[in-house]
């Protein structure tokens, strides 16, 4: 699509109301409360164990369930999501369980081989079984047995009310049995949404732990009169937030909460972009080829013995960390990278289509400062900085991948990607320099000789 399309006169309404986010964030700070003061409150109610604050990997995974829960109540009683006519649910037309129990167990079938695919991966890839990895595998086993057995009656359920039940799971399932003809099309969305999943979700879980103890275990009394350390607190409960309600996202794939993967990325450009993020295929971090740490330091370092200007970088880095973490507060239950879950319109989208990708990476400029180097180096210098603007070139690389996917998918999306180009506070400015560029860059109109 043209970014000259014409643009609708207003932007079109999000998929994902601002009250979904926020009921998270509700949960997750009840909890974290819980958790500092538990001390106290087991003292209060006489519980039995030991006097300390819950800091531990278990409490932090029990805060996905004080967060995902209000949201889940929010979705369903507030916005009524199940009722909408994206789920692929007609709840006024349930059919015979007789009627759809052959679909159910094919899709049962397809839905389990998919399952078997990605614990035998865990099996067989390295990583997973080193680090904080151990503790997602861990988690992740001792789910298995409830999700294949919940998987039955979940599955009999919604195939009664699903307008069509023969989706992506199915269409596997067909092709496995070799009963009934399948789509191969279907079967490689399907498996692409779940290649999603699996990658995510373990990843997601193995950094849950760190980031909690961090700011359950903080001391607040000494933290207050050091911009620096203060600073870095309040952007360590930011990502934990974006950590935390961004593994809701990642486990809440469910079509009742209109939920559901529409569909994963189609293009490999998409997966190579978002994958040399994450580990194990990262490429920034230390020792990458996109490593942009050697003989560098942080702001706090450079900027010492600066007291003024060390609160204004340090509320600056803050600023941007909020924005970050309120990018995927606003996605709600809808978080993931590389899928289709929807279109989100508000919160920080309204002012830019990539606010996390833009607030992340002036965050590492200025965090970083690669300008500088500890061993004084002009080498050092043009090293660093050369690579930090290649890791955000990476980050513009993925926004456009991302976009092309999202385009492709739904009008309502080309509508609002129109509609920011020309009206969106600083996506307008980046189109119109760049159509100043373009039109610098072409000939001048040809003239007739005289």
């Amino acid at each position: 699509m043209s970014e000259r399309q014409q643009a609708p006169a207003t932007r079109p309404v999000s998929d994902v109301s601002a009250g979904v986010g926020l009921s998270g964030l509700f949960g997750l700070f009840l909890w974290i409360a819980i958790c500092r003061n538990w001390p106290a409150i087991a003292d209060f109610f006489a519980f039995p164990g030991p006097r300390a604050p819950m800091s531990g990997a278990y409490a932090a995974l029990l805060t996905l369930v004080f967060t995902g829960t209000p949201m889940i109540l929010w979705s369903v009683l507030v916005d009524k999501v199940h009722r909408r006519a994206s789920t692929g649910l007609d709840w006024t037309k349930p059919r015979r369980l007789s009627d759809t129990v052959d679909v159910s167990i094919t899709k049962l079938a397809g839905l389990w081989a998919t399952w078997a695919i990605i614990g035998f991966v865990y099996c067989v890839a390295r990583w997973y079984w080193r680090d904080n990895y151990l503790f997602a595998m861990e988690v992740i086993g001792v789910a298995a047995v409830p999700m294949f057995v919940l998987s039955v009656p979940y599955v009999l359920w919604l195939d009664r009310v699903q307008v069509e039940p023969r989706d992506g799971a199915w269409h596997f399932g067909a092709m496995l049995i070799g009963r009934e003809p399948c789509d191969f099309a279907e079967v490689k969305r399907h498996l692409l949404a779940w290649t999603v999943k699996g990658f995510f979700c373990a990843f997601m879980i193995s950094i849950l732990p760190g980031g909690f103890r961090g700011i359950v275990e903080a001391d607040l009394a000494t933290i207050p009169a050091d911009p620096v350390r203060l600073s870095w607190s309040l952007i360590e409960l930011l990502f934990l937030i974006d950590v935390q309600i961004g593994t809701v996202g990642y486990l809440l794939t469910f079509k009742p909460l209109d939920a559901q993967i529409r569909s994963a990325n189609p293009y490999l450009a998409g997966w190579v972009a978002a994958l040399m993020c994450y580990p194990p295929f990262i490429l920034m971090g230390e020792g990458g080829p996109l490593s942009y740490h050697e003989n560098a330091a942080d702001w706090g370092i450079w900027l010492q013995g600066h007291t003024a200007l060390l609160w204004v970088w340090g509320a600056v880095l803050v600023f941007l960390t909020a924005v970050y973490a309120w990018a995927t507060v606003a996605f709600g239950m809808r978080f993931s990278n590389l899928t289709y879950r929807g279109v989100l319109t508000n919160g920080p989208y309204r002012f830019t289509r990539h606010p996390a990708y833009l607030s992340k990476n002036l965050f590492w400029w200025l965090s970083t400062l690669p300008f500088f180097a500890t061993t004084g180096a002009l080498t050092d210098v043009v090293r660093n900085t050369t690579i930090m603007a290649l890791v955000s070139a990476v980050y513009f690389w993925r926004a456009k991948t991302e976009e092309k996917h999202l385009l492709a998918e739904d009008p309502k999306y080309r509508a609002y990607h129109a509609w920011m180009s020309e009206n969106a506070l600083i996506t307008r400015s980046f189109t119109r320099l760049g159509r100043k560029l373009r039109q610098r860059g072409m000939p001048q109109q040809m003239q007739p000789a005289e």
